[in-house]
Protein backbone atom coordinates (compact mmCIF):
# COMPACT_ATOMS: atom_id res chain seq x y z
CA UNK A 1 0.00 0.00 0.00
CA UNK A 2 1.24 3.47 -0.86
CA UNK A 3 1.68 6.18 1.74
CA UNK A 4 -0.19 9.47 1.40
CA UNK A 5 2.27 12.16 0.26
CA UNK A 6 0.92 15.04 2.34
CA UNK A 7 1.07 13.04 5.55
CA UNK A 8 4.46 11.62 4.64
CA UNK A 9 5.73 15.18 4.10
CA UNK A 10 4.37 16.16 7.51
CA UNK A 11 6.19 13.26 9.10
CA UNK A 12 9.44 14.12 7.31
CA UNK A 13 9.11 17.70 8.61
CA UNK A 14 9.34 16.30 12.16
CA UNK A 15 5.69 15.94 13.16
CA UNK A 16 4.65 12.60 14.64
CA UNK A 17 1.09 11.91 13.51
CA UNK A 18 -1.07 10.33 16.19
CA UNK A 19 -4.75 9.45 15.78
CA UNK A 20 -7.10 10.88 18.38
CA UNK A 21 -9.45 7.92 18.36
CA UNK A 22 -9.63 4.24 19.29
CA UNK A 23 -12.28 1.55 19.26
CA UNK A 24 -12.40 -2.22 19.18
CA UNK A 25 -14.00 -1.99 15.75
CA UNK A 26 -11.00 0.00 14.50
CA UNK A 27 -8.61 -2.54 16.02
CA UNK A 28 -10.33 -5.69 14.75
CA UNK A 29 -11.29 -4.42 11.29
CA UNK A 30 -7.71 -3.56 10.36
CA UNK A 31 -8.56 0.14 10.06
CA UNK A 32 -5.88 1.11 12.57
CA UNK A 33 -3.21 -0.92 10.80
CA UNK A 34 -4.25 0.60 7.47
CA UNK A 35 -3.76 4.12 8.86
CA UNK A 36 -0.29 3.11 10.02
CA UNK A 37 0.53 1.73 6.58
CA UNK A 38 -0.97 4.47 4.41
CA UNK A 39 -1.39 7.60 6.54
CA UNK A 40 1.87 7.75 8.53
CA UNK A 41 0.03 7.29 11.84
CA UNK A 42 2.53 6.42 14.57
CA UNK A 43 0.47 6.65 17.75
CA UNK A 44 -2.97 6.92 19.32
CA UNK A 45 -4.52 9.05 22.05
CA UNK A 46 -7.72 8.24 23.90
CA UNK A 47 -9.93 10.03 26.39
CA UNK A 48 -13.24 9.35 28.15
CA UNK A 49 -15.24 10.84 25.27
CA UNK A 50 -13.59 8.50 22.76
CA UNK A 51 -14.27 5.44 24.91
CA UNK A 52 -17.86 6.54 25.60
CA UNK A 53 -18.50 6.84 21.85
CA UNK A 54 -16.81 3.53 21.12
CA UNK A 55 -18.87 1.65 23.70
CA UNK A 56 -22.08 3.40 22.72
CA UNK A 57 -21.76 2.85 18.99
CA UNK A 58 -20.02 -0.51 18.65
CA UNK A 59 -21.12 -4.13 19.09
CA UNK A 60 -17.57 -5.47 19.35
CA UNK A 61 -17.73 -5.32 23.15
CA UNK A 62 -20.76 -7.58 23.58
CA UNK A 63 -18.87 -10.82 24.22
CA UNK A 64 -16.60 -9.33 26.87
CA UNK A 65 -19.48 -7.51 28.53
CA UNK A 66 -21.34 -10.81 28.68
CA UNK A 67 -18.37 -12.48 30.38
CA UNK A 68 -18.00 -9.61 32.83
CA UNK A 69 -21.70 -9.70 33.64
CA UNK A 70 -21.48 -13.43 34.24
CA UNK A 71 -18.61 -12.86 36.66
CA UNK A 72 -20.66 -10.27 38.55
CA UNK A 73 -18.29 -7.43 37.70
CA UNK A 74 -19.34 -3.97 38.83
CA UNK A 75 -19.39 -1.08 36.37
CA UNK A 76 -16.01 0.37 37.40
CA UNK A 77 -14.32 -3.00 36.96
CA UNK A 78 -16.00 -3.51 33.60
CA UNK A 79 -14.92 -0.09 32.28
CA UNK A 80 -11.38 -0.76 33.48
CA UNK A 81 -11.22 -4.14 31.73
CA UNK A 82 -12.81 -2.91 28.50
CA UNK A 83 -10.66 0.19 28.08
CA UNK A 84 -7.34 -1.33 29.12
CA UNK A 85 -8.04 -4.24 26.80
CA UNK A 86 -8.37 -1.91 23.83
CA UNK A 87 -5.23 -0.02 24.78
CA UNK A 88 -3.17 -3.19 25.22
CA UNK A 89 -4.36 -4.47 21.83
CA UNK A 90 -3.47 -1.16 20.17
CA UNK A 91 -0.05 -1.25 21.83
CA UNK A 92 0.56 -4.62 20.17
CA UNK A 93 -0.36 -3.18 16.77
CA UNK A 94 2.01 -0.26 17.30
CA UNK A 95 4.86 -2.39 18.71
CA UNK A 96 6.81 -2.42 15.40
CA UNK A 97 6.56 1.40 15.22
CA UNK A 98 7.71 1.64 18.83
CA UNK A 99 10.77 -0.51 18.16
CA UNK A 100 11.64 1.21 14.87
CA UNK A 101 11.44 4.69 16.46
CA UNK A 102 13.54 3.72 19.47
CA UNK A 103 10.58 4.16 21.80
CA UNK A 104 9.70 7.68 20.69
CA UNK A 105 6.53 6.76 18.80
CA UNK A 106 4.24 3.76 18.64
CA UNK A 107 2.56 5.15 21.75
CA UNK A 108 -1.00 4.55 22.96
CA UNK A 109 -2.33 6.82 25.72
CA UNK A 110 -4.96 6.01 28.32
CA UNK A 111 -6.25 8.58 30.77
CA UNK A 112 -6.52 8.35 34.52
CA UNK A 113 -10.16 8.55 35.59
CA UNK A 114 -11.06 12.25 35.28
CA UNK A 115 -12.85 12.34 38.64
CA UNK A 116 -9.34 12.19 40.13
CA UNK A 117 -8.16 15.36 38.38
CA UNK A 118 -7.98 17.30 41.67
CA UNK A 119 -6.65 14.35 43.70
CA UNK A 120 -2.86 13.95 43.60
CA UNK A 121 -2.61 10.71 45.56
CA UNK A 122 -5.55 9.18 43.73
CA UNK A 123 -4.06 10.07 40.36
CA UNK A 124 -0.70 8.50 41.24
CA UNK A 125 -2.33 5.31 42.50
CA UNK A 126 -4.58 5.02 39.45
CA UNK A 127 -1.67 5.64 37.06
CA UNK A 128 0.30 2.80 38.62
CA UNK A 129 -2.67 0.44 38.32
CA UNK A 130 -3.27 1.36 34.66
CA UNK A 131 0.42 1.01 33.80
CA UNK A 132 0.61 -2.43 35.42
CA UNK A 133 -2.62 -3.61 33.80
CA UNK A 134 -1.81 -2.56 30.24
CA UNK A 135 1.73 -3.88 30.80
CA UNK A 136 3.18 -2.62 27.54
CA UNK A 137 6.28 -0.40 27.33
CA UNK A 138 4.68 1.75 24.62
CA UNK A 139 1.70 2.75 26.75
CA UNK A 140 1.40 6.28 28.10
CA UNK A 141 -0.68 7.33 31.07
CA UNK A 142 -2.59 10.59 30.60
CA UNK A 143 -2.66 12.97 33.56
CA UNK A 144 -4.43 16.34 33.44
CA UNK A 145 -2.29 19.42 34.05
CA UNK A 146 -4.30 20.69 36.97
CA UNK A 147 -2.47 22.19 39.94
CA UNK A 148 -2.93 18.88 41.75
CA UNK A 149 -1.75 17.01 38.68
CA UNK A 150 1.68 18.64 38.72
CA UNK A 151 2.92 16.73 41.75
CA UNK A 152 1.35 13.58 40.34
CA UNK A 153 3.33 14.02 37.10
CA UNK A 154 6.54 14.21 39.10
CA UNK A 155 5.77 11.18 41.22
CA UNK A 156 4.58 9.05 38.30
CA UNK A 157 7.60 9.96 36.19
CA UNK A 158 9.87 9.12 39.13
CA UNK A 159 8.36 5.63 39.08
CA UNK A 160 9.56 5.16 35.51
CA UNK A 161 6.10 5.50 33.97
CA UNK A 162 5.73 7.42 30.69
CA UNK A 163 3.22 10.26 30.99
CA UNK A 164 1.08 12.15 28.51
CA UNK A 165 0.22 15.41 30.27
CA UNK A 166 -3.15 16.61 29.02
CA UNK A 167 -5.40 19.68 29.22
CA UNK A 168 -2.64 22.30 28.97
CA UNK A 169 -3.93 25.70 27.87
CA UNK A 170 -1.59 28.33 29.29
CA UNK A 171 2.08 29.07 28.81
CA UNK A 172 2.68 29.41 32.54
CA UNK A 173 1.08 26.03 33.25
CA UNK A 174 3.15 24.51 30.45
CA UNK A 175 6.32 25.77 32.15
CA UNK A 176 5.12 24.15 35.37
CA UNK A 177 4.51 20.89 33.51
CA UNK A 178 8.05 20.90 32.11
CA UNK A 179 9.40 21.50 35.61
CA UNK A 180 7.27 18.66 37.02
CA UNK A 181 8.59 16.26 34.38
CA UNK A 182 12.21 17.26 34.92
CA UNK A 183 11.82 16.94 38.69
CA UNK A 184 10.43 13.44 38.16
CA UNK A 185 13.40 12.55 35.98
CA UNK A 186 15.78 13.84 38.64
CA UNK A 187 14.09 11.68 41.25
CA UNK A 188 14.15 8.68 38.90
CA UNK A 189 17.85 9.24 38.36
CA UNK A 190 18.46 9.35 42.13
CA UNK A 191 16.58 6.05 42.43
CA UNK A 192 18.86 4.47 39.84
CA UNK A 193 16.26 4.16 37.07
CA UNK A 194 17.21 4.08 33.39
CA UNK A 195 16.06 7.50 32.16
CA UNK A 196 16.19 6.42 28.53
CA UNK A 197 13.09 4.26 29.06
CA UNK A 198 10.95 7.18 30.26
CA UNK A 199 9.10 9.26 27.67
CA UNK A 200 6.59 12.08 27.92
CA UNK A 201 4.50 14.42 25.82
CA UNK A 202 2.82 17.65 26.89
CA UNK A 203 -0.60 18.01 25.26
CA UNK A 204 -1.17 21.67 24.52
CA UNK A 205 -4.78 22.25 23.47
CA UNK A 206 -5.44 24.36 20.40
CA UNK A 207 -8.98 24.76 19.05
CA UNK A 208 -10.66 25.34 22.42
CA UNK A 209 -8.55 28.47 22.87
CA UNK A 210 -9.94 29.97 19.68
CA UNK A 211 -13.49 28.94 20.55
CA UNK A 212 -13.42 30.73 23.90
CA UNK A 213 -11.43 33.80 22.88
CA UNK A 214 -13.32 34.29 19.61
CA UNK A 215 -16.63 34.27 21.50
CA UNK A 216 -15.32 37.04 23.74
CA UNK A 217 -13.95 39.02 20.80
CA UNK A 218 -17.30 38.75 19.02
CA UNK A 219 -19.08 39.97 22.14
CA UNK A 220 -16.80 43.02 22.25
CA UNK A 221 -17.63 43.56 18.60
CA UNK A 222 -15.24 46.38 17.70
CA UNK A 223 -13.34 46.25 14.40
CA UNK A 224 -10.10 45.79 16.36
CA UNK A 225 -11.54 42.84 18.28
CA UNK A 226 -13.13 41.16 15.28
CA UNK A 227 -9.87 41.41 13.31
CA UNK A 228 -8.26 39.11 15.90
CA UNK A 229 -10.70 36.21 15.61
CA UNK A 230 -9.16 32.90 14.61
CA UNK A 231 -5.66 33.96 15.61
CA UNK A 232 -5.29 33.22 19.33
CA UNK A 233 -4.93 29.45 19.33
CA UNK A 234 -2.13 29.23 16.80
CA UNK A 235 -0.28 32.13 18.42
CA UNK A 236 -0.58 30.47 21.82
CA UNK A 237 0.76 27.18 20.47
CA UNK A 238 3.61 28.89 18.65
CA UNK A 239 4.71 30.51 21.90
CA UNK A 240 4.42 27.13 23.61
CA UNK A 241 6.94 25.75 21.14
CA UNK A 242 9.24 28.63 22.04
CA UNK A 243 8.90 27.60 25.70
CA UNK A 244 9.84 24.04 24.70
CA UNK A 245 12.91 25.23 22.80
CA UNK A 246 14.02 27.35 25.73
CA UNK A 247 13.55 24.46 28.14
CA UNK A 248 15.96 22.14 26.32
CA UNK A 249 18.69 24.78 26.28
CA UNK A 250 18.98 25.02 30.08
CA UNK A 251 21.84 23.53 32.05
CA UNK A 252 19.31 21.55 34.05
CA UNK A 253 18.06 19.84 30.92
CA UNK A 254 21.53 19.27 29.51
CA UNK A 255 22.47 17.43 32.72
CA UNK A 256 19.42 15.20 32.40
CA UNK A 257 20.03 14.60 28.71
CA UNK A 258 23.60 13.55 29.47
CA UNK A 259 22.11 10.95 31.81
CA UNK A 260 19.99 9.55 28.98
CA UNK A 261 16.75 11.48 29.45
CA UNK A 262 14.29 12.05 26.59
CA UNK A 263 12.84 15.53 26.29
CA UNK A 264 9.12 15.99 26.72
CA UNK A 265 7.73 16.66 23.26
CA UNK A 266 4.97 19.21 22.72
CA UNK A 267 1.78 17.58 21.46
CA UNK A 268 -0.85 19.64 19.65
CA UNK A 269 -4.23 18.41 20.86
CA UNK A 270 -7.76 19.49 20.01
CA UNK A 271 -6.71 20.10 16.40
CA UNK A 272 -10.10 19.67 14.78
CA UNK A 273 -11.13 23.10 13.48
CA UNK A 274 -14.49 24.31 14.83
CA UNK A 275 -14.74 27.64 12.97
CA UNK A 276 -15.80 27.25 9.30
CA UNK A 277 -13.97 30.51 8.53
CA UNK A 278 -10.67 28.74 9.20
CA UNK A 279 -9.08 26.16 6.92
CA UNK A 280 -9.85 22.66 8.19
CA UNK A 281 -6.11 21.93 8.23
CA UNK A 282 -5.04 25.14 10.02
CA UNK A 283 -4.15 23.57 13.37
CA UNK A 284 -1.86 21.12 11.61
CA UNK A 285 -0.20 23.04 8.79
CA UNK A 286 0.48 26.19 10.81
CA UNK A 287 2.14 24.26 13.64
CA UNK A 288 4.81 22.29 11.80
CA UNK A 289 8.14 21.89 13.58
CA UNK A 290 10.63 19.18 14.50
CA UNK A 291 10.01 17.05 17.59
CA UNK A 292 6.29 17.66 17.95
CA UNK A 293 3.26 15.41 17.93
CA UNK A 294 -0.06 16.32 16.34
CA UNK A 295 -2.93 14.11 17.47
CA UNK A 296 -5.79 14.44 15.02
CA UNK A 297 -9.36 13.21 14.84
CA UNK A 298 -9.84 11.13 11.71
CA UNK A 299 -11.70 13.95 9.94
CA UNK A 300 -8.68 16.26 10.30
CA UNK A 301 -6.27 13.51 9.34
CA UNK A 302 -8.18 12.86 6.12
CA UNK A 303 -8.40 16.59 5.36
CA UNK A 304 -4.61 16.91 5.55
CA UNK A 305 -4.26 13.80 3.41
CA UNK A 306 -6.59 15.27 0.80
CA UNK A 307 -5.46 18.89 0.52
CA UNK A 308 -2.85 19.68 3.15
CA UNK A 309 0.28 20.94 1.46
CA UNK A 310 3.02 20.95 4.09
CA UNK A 311 5.43 23.83 4.51
CA UNK A 312 8.19 23.01 6.96
CA UNK A 313 8.77 24.94 10.17
CA UNK A 314 5.65 27.12 10.27
CA UNK A 315 5.70 27.41 14.05
CA UNK A 316 8.50 29.93 14.54
CA UNK A 317 6.64 33.27 14.22
CA UNK A 318 7.21 34.06 17.89
CA UNK A 319 7.26 37.86 17.68
CA UNK A 320 4.06 37.95 15.65
CA UNK A 321 2.43 35.46 18.01
CA UNK A 322 3.32 37.62 20.99
CA UNK A 323 1.79 40.66 19.31
CA UNK A 324 -1.45 38.72 18.71
CA UNK A 325 -1.85 37.83 22.38
CA UNK A 326 -0.93 41.37 23.41
CA UNK A 327 -3.55 42.78 21.04
CA UNK A 328 -6.19 40.41 22.37
CA UNK A 329 -5.43 41.57 25.90
CA UNK A 330 -5.54 45.21 24.77
CA UNK A 331 -9.11 44.92 23.47
CA UNK A 332 -10.26 43.55 26.82
CA UNK A 333 -9.95 39.74 26.77
CA UNK A 334 -8.18 38.33 29.83
CA UNK A 335 -5.81 35.52 28.85
CA UNK A 336 -5.59 34.37 32.48
CA UNK A 337 -9.37 34.15 32.80
CA UNK A 338 -9.69 32.26 29.52
CA UNK A 339 -7.13 29.58 30.33
CA UNK A 340 -8.47 29.07 33.87
CA UNK A 341 -11.98 28.61 32.50
CA UNK A 342 -10.78 26.19 29.82
CA UNK A 343 -8.98 24.02 32.36
CA UNK A 344 -12.04 23.80 34.60
CA UNK A 345 -14.32 23.13 31.64
CA UNK A 346 -11.95 20.51 30.26
CA UNK A 347 -12.02 18.54 33.51
CA UNK A 348 -15.80 18.90 33.77
CA UNK A 349 -16.36 17.73 30.19
CA UNK A 350 -14.24 14.64 30.72
CA UNK A 351 -16.15 13.84 33.91
CA UNK A 352 -19.43 14.12 32.00
CA UNK A 353 -18.08 11.78 29.33
CA UNK A 354 -16.79 9.40 31.99
CA UNK A 355 -20.24 9.28 33.60
CA UNK A 356 -21.78 8.62 30.17
CA UNK A 357 -19.33 5.76 29.74
CA UNK A 358 -20.28 4.34 33.13
CA UNK A 359 -23.98 4.61 32.29
CA UNK A 360 -23.48 2.89 28.93
CA UNK A 361 -21.57 -0.01 30.48
CA UNK A 362 -23.96 -0.24 33.42
CA UNK A 363 -26.88 -0.65 31.01
CA UNK A 364 -24.99 -3.20 28.92
CA UNK A 365 -24.11 -5.26 32.01
CA UNK A 366 -27.72 -5.27 33.12
CA UNK A 367 -28.93 -6.37 29.69
CA UNK A 368 -26.32 -9.15 29.52
CA UNK A 369 -27.44 -10.79 32.78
Amino acid sequence: MSTNKNLSDLSVAGVSIWLDDLSRERIRSGSLQELIDTHSVVGVTTNPTIFANALKNGDQYADQIGLLAGEGADVDTAVFELTTGDVAAACEIFAPVYRKSGGIDGRVSIEVEPRLARDTDGTVAAAKVLWAKVDRPNAMIKVPATHEGLEAITRITAEGISVNVTLIFSLDRYREVINAYELGLEQAKEAGRDLSTIHSVASFFVSRVDTEIDARLSAIGTPEALALTGKAAIANAQLAYQVFQQSIETERWKTLAAAGANFQRPLWASTGVKDPALADTAYVLELVAPNVVNTMPEKTLLAVADHGTVTADTVYAYDAAGRVLDAISAVGVSYEDVVAKLEDEGVDKFIVSWNELLDTVRTALAEAK
